[in-house]
C-alpha cells in the first residue's frame, strides 16, 4: 500500500468584476475581447432578438420605423442595437443606420483575438514545462548524492513524506513490499494509495501488501484490496505487524519515525545490512500470513485460526484487552467478543482455565 494524498478551487478568469466592466476595461470588454462581458452577463432578451431579425430584413429602416414594426419604443430599439453592435451582429452602414452580420461572421470576428491569446498562452506553457523538465536530471543527481552521503535519511512533514513516496513509486522498477498495520485503513489513506498502487501494477511492478486480520472486517479496506488484487497485487493478513513499512526494489525501506504518528516523519533506509534485516522481517511475516480473502472461522472442535488464534495467544500471554486491541488494530469490544467465543468453545469459566484447556488441546503450539 503506497501512501500519498489536496484540493482547492480556482477562480475563472474574467470574473469578479461588475457587469459592463471587466479587467478594468469599460464598455463591456473582457480579456481584450469586445462584447465578451455582454455575452457573459445574460442571454439576449426577446426584444434584442426581434430587433436583430428586423435589421436583417429591413436594413434601411430608421430606429423609429423599426420600433413601430417591433412594437417597441425608440429607446428600446437603440439599446438593443447597442448590444448587438458590441457582439458584432450589427455594423454601422456607410450610408447611416446598421447592417446585420451573420452569426458566423460575428463569432469569427469576436473570438479571433481570444483564440490568439489562448494559442500564445499554450506556447508559453509548453516552454515553461520544457524548462522545468530540463531540471529532472539535476534533481535525480542531487538525490543520489544525498543518498550516497547518508544511508539513513530523515524526512519530516506529511507533504515532504508524500513527495518522497511519490518519487519512490515513480522510480520503482521491480517490487514493492508493504506492511500495513492498524486494521481498517482510513478513507484518506485508501484514496491516496489506490492510484499509486494501480500505476505500479500497470507497469508490471510486483506488489505485496500485508494487513492485519482485523482489516478483513473493514468495508473500505476490503474494497481497496479487491481493486488492487484485480490488477495483480498479492495481499495477505497476519495477526500482529511490527510497524508500518514499505520496501521499494529491496533497495530502500520507508519506516515511520514514530509508529503511533506515521505522519510526523519517516526514515528512508538504504544501508545494505539494515535493508537485509528488514527484508527478512517482511519475508517471515509474509510466510506466516494467510490470504486476505481466505474465510475466517473454524469448524467446531478445530483449533482457532486467524484473528481468534492471535487473541488466544495474547490472552495466554497475560495481556489485557486494551493491550490486545492495540496490537491487533481492533476495538476492545471486539477483543471481548472473541475472548468470550473462545471461552465458550473451551468450556472455560475464566481466562486462566481457558489458557489451561487451550494448552491441553494443543491450541497454543
Amino acid at each position: 500500500m503506497a501512501d500519498g494524498s489536496a484540493g482547492g478551487s480556482r477562480d475563472r478568469p474574467g470574473t469578479g468584476h461588475p457587469a459592463g466592466e471587466a479587467n478594468g476595461v469599460p464598455g463591456g470588454e473582457a480579456n481584450g475581447v469586445p462584447g465578451a462581458a455582454f455575452w457573459e452577463d445574460e442571454d439576449l432578451d426577446p426584444a434584442t432578438l426581434r430587433v436583430y431579425q428586423l435589421r436583417v430584413t429591413h436594413p434601411t429602416d430608421s430606429a423609429e420605423q423599426l420600433a413601430a414594426r417591433a412594437a417597441l419604443t425608440a429607446a428600446e430599439v437603440a439599446r438593443a442595437e447597442d448590444r448587438l453592435s458590441h457582439l458584432g451582429l450589427l455594423q454601422p452602414s456607410p450610408g447611416g443606420g446598421w447592417v446585420a452580420v451573420s452569426p458566423e461572421s460575428a463569432a469569427e470576428s469576436l473570438l479571433a483575438p481570444l483564440e490568439q491569446e489562448v494559442f500564445e498562452q499554450r506556447i508559453a506553457m509548453a516552454a515553461t514545462r520544457e524548462q522545468l523538465l530540463a531540471l529532472s536530471g539535476d534533481y535525480v543527481e542531487a538525490r543520489s548524492l544525498r543518498s550516497a552521503r547518508s544511508s539513513i535519511e530523515v524526512v519530516e512533514g506529511i507533504d515532504n513524506i508524500r513527495a518522497v513516496i511519490d518519487d519512490l513509486a515513480r522510480t520503482c522498477a521491480e517490487s514493492l513490499d508493504a506492511l500495513v498495520p492498524g486494521g481498517g485503513q482510513s478513507d484518506t489513506a485508501i484514496r491516496a494509495a489506490t492510484p499509486l498502487d494501480l500505476e505500479l501494477l500497470a507497469r508490471g511492478i510486483r506488489v505485496r501488501s500485508l494487513f492485519q486480520h482485523s482489516a478483513r472486517r473493514h468495508r473500505g479496506t476490503v474494497q481497496y484490496v479487491r481493486t488492487i488484487q484485480a490488477a495483480g497485487a498479492r495481499v495477505r493478513s497476519a495477526g500482529v505487524l511490527p510497524s508500518r513499512m514499505q520496501i521499494y526494489d529491496r533497495a530502500c525501506a520507508v519506516l515511520p519515525l514514530d509508529p503511533a504518528r506515521s505522519a510526523a516523519g519517516a526514515a528512508l533506509i538504504r544501508d545494505p545490512g539494515v535493508l537485509t534485516f528488514l527484508c527478512r522481517i517482511f519475508d517471515h511475516t509474509w510466510a506466516e500470513g494467510s490470504e486476505f480473502t481466505e474465510e475466517e472461522g473454524t469448524a467446531p472442535g478445530e483449533p482457532p485460526a486467524g484473528l481468534e488464534r492471535e487473541v488466544l495467544l495474547l490472552l495466554a500471554g497475560g495481556l489485557t484487552n486494551d493491550d490486545i486491541a492495540a496490537r491487533l488494530g481492533i476495538s476492545q469490544r471486539s477483543v471481548s467478543r472473541v475472548a468470550a467465543q473462545l471461552m465458550t468453545r473451551l468450556g472455560a469459566a475464566n481466562r486462566f482455565q481457558a489458557g489451561v484447556l487451550a494448552a491441553r488441546n494443543g491450541w497454543l503450539a
